[in-house]
C-alpha cells in the first residue's frame, strides 16, 4: 500500500500546482473518460438547460449510450438508445471486430430525440442507416425500433432546415432529404469536396446567421486526424472553405491529446459555445492509449457573421463558466462513480455494465436464490479469443460469457471475488482487460492438470493462467502465459482477482484469498500498447469477468461477488496526474 500512498501524494502536488482563482472556470479532459467515439452533443432548454451526448458503440452492447449533464463536468448515463435485442436483431450478424454501430448524430427536434446512425455488418460491405426517436431520453425502453434506410456512406448527420424539411449529410460529403419516419431518402448531391479531399468524414450541417455551416473531420482516424469548416448561403451551395482550415487539431505537435476529430456544435444555457470531440490520450507516438477514443470538451468563440474559433484541447481547459449541479434525472451512474456491486437480492446489472453483442441471457443470474448477493456465471463453451482466429476472420455465431464496465481512468483498481469449484479439465472463470477478441489480457483460475511433466497423471487441480493475447496489436513483446497451482489454504472461501493499473503503460494482475486480501499474490503484468489500437482502432479497453469451458465438456458454474473498480486518477498530460 505504500506505493498507493506515494500516488495519491504525487497527484496532491501535481493538484495543487494547477489550481486557479477560484473564480476561474478550469475543467479537465477527457470531459467523458474511456471509450466514448465519436461523440455529439446537443444542448436541449426545454429539458432542464441539460446538454446530452451520444457515442458509438461499434459490438458493445447495450448500445449507444446517452449522456446528460447541466455543468459540462458532471456527466449521468441516462439511457441506451440501443437497449433490447428485438429493436435490431440483426445487429449480432457482424463480422470484423470493428462493424456494428457506427458514429451517431444526436438531435433534438419538436420535443423529439432522434439518433441517426449506420450499422455495418462487413466493413467492405454496404451499411443499414438506423434512426431512433424518443421523448424521454433517460428511459432505455423510451426509445423506439428503428427506422431503416439504406446507407450509401457512414457518418450520418440529421438536419431540419427551417421550412421543416428533414436532410441528411454523410461522409464524402453528400448531402438528400430524408423521411425521418419512414427512411425514405431524396437523390444525393455532394456539397463539398472537403480542404483536402482526405477522408471527408463526420459531417455536420449547422444554420446561424444566414449562412449554413459544415463541420467536417479531415485527414483519417489517426494522428493527422482534423477538423475544417466550410459555409454557404445555400444549403445546396456552393461551399466555401474556411481558409484557416484546420479549427481543431493537435497534429504535428508534441501534444498529449491527439487524434482530435469528428467534432461536433453546441450552445451552453448562456448561449455560449462548445465543441465536443473525439480524442486520444497517446501522445505524438501514439502506441499507448487504452481508452481509446475518448470525448473532449472546448469552447468555442463564435461572433455574429463570423467563423467560430475552437479553443486548443488541452487536459487542463478553461472555459465559461456553469454553475455545478448534479440534478439530472435517472437512476444511471455518474461517470467518475466507482462501481461497488454486491448483487443484492432483487436487483439487475447496473447501467453502466456491458456485453459484446447481444449476450445469452442465460448465461449469467444476479443473486441467485442457492447464492445470494452473487452474480453467478454459466460457462460458454467458447473462450473470448475464439471465434476469431485470425484478425480477417468472421464472427462464427459463438456466445460469450462476458461482463464488462468501461476502463474510464488511467490508473484503477478493479477486483472480484470468485467462488468457483471446477471439476472438468479446462473450465476457466477469470478478469479481463478487454479490446476485442483478439486483443485482450487475462488472468483465469483453470481447472488443469496437476503436473505438466508427467503425462501419465491425470489429476486435475486449480490454477492461475495469466494469458495475453496481442494478435494484430502494435506490440511486439507479448508476454508469454504464466501458470502456476492455486495455493490449497486458498480453497475454502472466495479468492480475490485484481487488475491494477498504477501507472498509464501497464496493468499488473494479482490474486490474493479473500480472507487475507493484503497478502496479494503478482500473477503477470502486460503492456497497455496490446490493447491500444491494432485491429481495435475506434474502441477502447473494458475490464470484466469472463467464464468458459474452453472448448471442453464441463458446466461448472461459477459465483462472482464483491466487484469494485475505484478510479485513482486521471493523466491530463505527459505525466500530469489529477485525482479521478
Amino acid at each position: 500500500m505504500d506505493s498507493l500512498k506515494f500516488l495519491f501524494a504525487l497527484i496532491a502536488v501535481v493538484n495543487a500546482a494547477y489550481s486557479l482563482a477560484p473564480h476561474a472556470q478550469t475543467r479537465h479532459n477527457p470531459a467523458i473518460p474511456g471509450w466514448h467515439s465519436d461523440p455529439s452533443c446537443i444542448f436541449v432548454p426545454d429539458r432542464g438547460n441539460t446538454t446530452f451526448c451520444a457515442s458509438s458503440t461499434f459490438l458493445l452492447t447495450p448500445g449507444i449510450p446517452i449522456y446528460a449533464s447541466k455543468d459540462l463536468t458532471t456527466w449521468r448515463l441516462a439511457s441506451h438508445a440501443l437497449s433490447r435485442e428485438a429493436q435490431y436483431p440483426e445487429f449480432n450478424l457482424s463480422i470484423p471486430q470493428t462493424d456494428g454501430i457506427w458514429a451517431p448524430t444526436l438531435r433534438y427536434h419538436k420535443g423529439v430525440f432522434y439518433v441517426i446512425v449506420i450499422y455495418k455488418k462487413n466493413i467492405s460491405g454496404k451499411s443499414t442507416g438506423l434512426i431512433f426517436n424518443s421523448t424521454n431520453p433517460f428511459r432505455d425502453n423510451a426509445w423506439s425500433v428503428p427506422v431503416q434506410y439504406q446507407a450509401e456512406s457512414i457518418d450520418p448527420d440529421l438536419f431540419w432546415d427551417d421550412d421543416g424539411t428533414s436532410y441528411v449529410a454523410t461522409a464524402g460529403t453528400n448531402l438528400q432529404t430524408v423521411d425521418v419516419t419512414t427512411g425514405a431518402l431524396g437523390e444525393p448531391r455532394r456539397i463539398w469536396n472537403g480542404s483536402t479531399g482526405n477522408f471527408l468524414e463526420g459531417p455536420h450541417l449547422y444554420k446561424k446567421d444566414g449562412f449554413y455551416y459544415l463541420l467536417a473531420a479531415e485527414g483519417g482516424s489517426g494522428l493527422n486526424h482534423s477538423v475544417t469548416i466550410a459555409r454557404s448561403k445555400g444549403l445546396w451551395g456552393p461551399y466555401q472553405g474556411y481558409e484557416k482550415n484546420p479549427v481543431l487539431t493537435n497534429r504535428n505537435t508534441s501534444e498529449y491529446f491527439q487524434n482530435i476529430g469528428h467534432a461536433d456544435l453546441f450552445q451552453d444555457a448562456n448561449g455560449h459555445w462548445w465543441s465536443s470531440a473525439l480524442t486520444w490520450r497517446s501522445g505524438p507516438e501514439g502506441q499507448t492509449y487504452p481508452m481509446g477514443r475518448e470525448m473532449a470538451l472546448t469552447p468555442v468563440a463564435w461572433k455574429q457573421g463570423d467563423w467560430p474559433s475552437f479553443a486548443p484541447v488541452r487536459g487542463i481547459q478553461e472555459g465559461w463558466y456553469l454553475p455545478p449541479s448534479k440534478a439530472i434525472p435517472g437512476d444511471g451512474p455518474f461517470v467518475n462513480d466507482p462501481d461497488i456491486v454486491d448483487f443484492e437480492p432483487n436487483s439487475t446489472l447496473p447501467r453502466n455494465f456491458a456485453f459484446w453483442r447481444w449476450p445469452n441471457k442465460k448465461s449469467y443470474t444476479v443473486s441467485p436464490p442457492s447464492h445470494p448477493r452473487t452474480l453467478r456465471l454459466t460457462p460458454s463453451m467458447a473462450s473470448i479469443t475464439s471465434g476469431y482466429k485470425n484478425y480477417t476472420a468472421g464472427y462464427d455465431g459463438t456466445d460469450f460469457t462476458l461482463i464488462m464496465r468501461r476502463q474510464t481512468d488511467t490508473l484503477f483498481q478493479y477486483s472480484v471475488d470468485v467462488s468457483f469449484a471446477p471439476t472438468v479439465e479446462n473450465e476457466e472463470v477469470g478478469v479481463t482487460v478487454f479490446l476485442n477478441q483478439v486483443q485482450n489480457i487475462n488472468l483465469g483460475i483453470a481447472m488443469l492438470p496437476a503436473s505438466s511433466t508427467n503425462k501419465t497423471d491425470s489429476t486435475l487441480k486449480p490454477h492461475f493462467r495469466f494469458l495475453v493475447s496481442g494478435l494484430g496489436s502494435n506490440e511486439k513483446d507479448i508476454p508469454s502465459p504464466f501458470v502456476t497451482s492455486v495455493p490449497s489454504s486458498w480453497s475454502q472461501g472466495p479468492i480475490r482477482l485484481i487488475i491494477r493499473a498504477a501507472n498509464e503503460t501497464h496493468y499488473s494482475f494479482f490474486a490474493a484469498s479473500s480472507s487475507r486480501p493484503w497478502d496479494l499474490l503478482r500473477l503477470g503484468q502486460a503492456p497497455a500498447t496490446i490493447v491500444s489500437g491494432g485491429v481495435g482502432p475506434f474502441t477502447g479497453s473494458l475490464v470484466g469477468v469472463y467464464a468458459t469451458t474452453n472448448n471442453g465438456k464441463g458446466s461448472t458454474k461459477s459465483y462472482i461477488s464483491r466487484w469494485r473498480y475505484f478510479g485513482l486518477a486521471q493523466e491530463i498530460g505527459n505525466g500530469d496526474l489529477v485525482h479521478s
